[in-house]
């Protein structure tokens, strides 16, 4: 039964990212490790791959559609894919087990991952008041933007690493403010950075055992849902999903923060 909850769970993924371009890595962690039983640091190596397959598919067809800026990936994914990937390799594998005290290193990963839901929650929910781009930034200079571009890169590559979250509640942001993208634009171009940078890093955990099994099936339905998302996307306010979206990860965020501390 959990399986099949599972593999209906794994569609939410691609469609959350078809829909609003983010949002369904949020749900990838805690689907393996509550549902499909997968420890929470092979959880987050599974999840760059999933998350990776599915933004790679929908990337592809935002590419198709003119709305992905190939300058803007080369200039935050560069960066974004470097930090991922040193961040699998050797930050994770030399974090201690226990971190600290009583916190053990599933407890510490499935925390993070938590507050990371929380903070995810609070930019979905949020009503923006001006939607226009603030003076101060249209005046910013080119290469200011530039370096904040790959600055933001570096600092999500680095929490894709460690939690195996694509990040794009950062990266549009930050597209939208820094790169001057269109928010179309920004949620294609954002696709294919987040396929980048997790497929890429999941190649800093090949060396552990990998259930391919379940790895490709889940895949394969967030991929399917995918497509199911950018159908909806034409017809479904992105603005009022996202927001309910929000609510749902808060509640998840504040249940694995309760699950897992309280259960130590």
């Amino acid at each position: 039964m959990a399986d099949i909850i599972g593999y209906a769970a794994s569609l939410l993924i691609g469609i959350s990212l078809g829909l609003i371009g983010g949002g369904g890595s949020i749900l990838t962690v805690p689907v393996l490790v509550y549902l499909f039983g997968t420890d929470p640091e092979s959880a987050t190596a599974y999840s760059l791959f999933i998350v990776g397959g599915t933004a790679a598919v929908g990337g592809v067809q935002k590419f198709r559609e003119g709305f992905v800026d190939v300058k803007t990936v080369l200039l935050f994914g560069a960066p974004s894919i470097a930090s991922v990937w040193l961040t699998r390799k050797y930050i994770v594998p030399a974090i201690p087990d226990p971190v600290f005290g009583a916190i053990t290193k599933p407890v510490f990963f499935m925390g993070l991952f938590a507050v990371l839901m929380v903070a995810a929650s609070v930019s979905m929910i949020r009503e923006k008041k001006n939607k226009n781009v603030p003076t101060d930034k249209k005046q910013m200079k080119a290469g200011t933007k530039a370096a904040l571009v790959v600055l933001e890169g570096l600092v999500v590559g680095t929490l894709t690493g460690l939690v195996g979250a694509g990040g794009g509640f950062l990266i549009i942001p930050a597209l939208v403010l820094l790169a001057g993208l269109d928010m179309k634009k920004a949620v294609g171009t954002s696709l294919v950075i987040i396929a980048a940078k997790s497929l890429i890093g999941f190649t800093g955990d090949l060396n552990r055992e990998i259930d391919w099994k379940l790895l490709l099936m889940v895949t394969a339905f967030a991929v399917g849902g995918i497509f199911i998302g950018n159908t909806l996307s034409k017809k479904i306010d992105g603005n009022k999903l996202k927001k309910g979206f929000g609510w749902f990860v808060l509640a998840m965020g504040i249940y694995i923060l309760i699950k897992e501390f309280i259960s130590m």
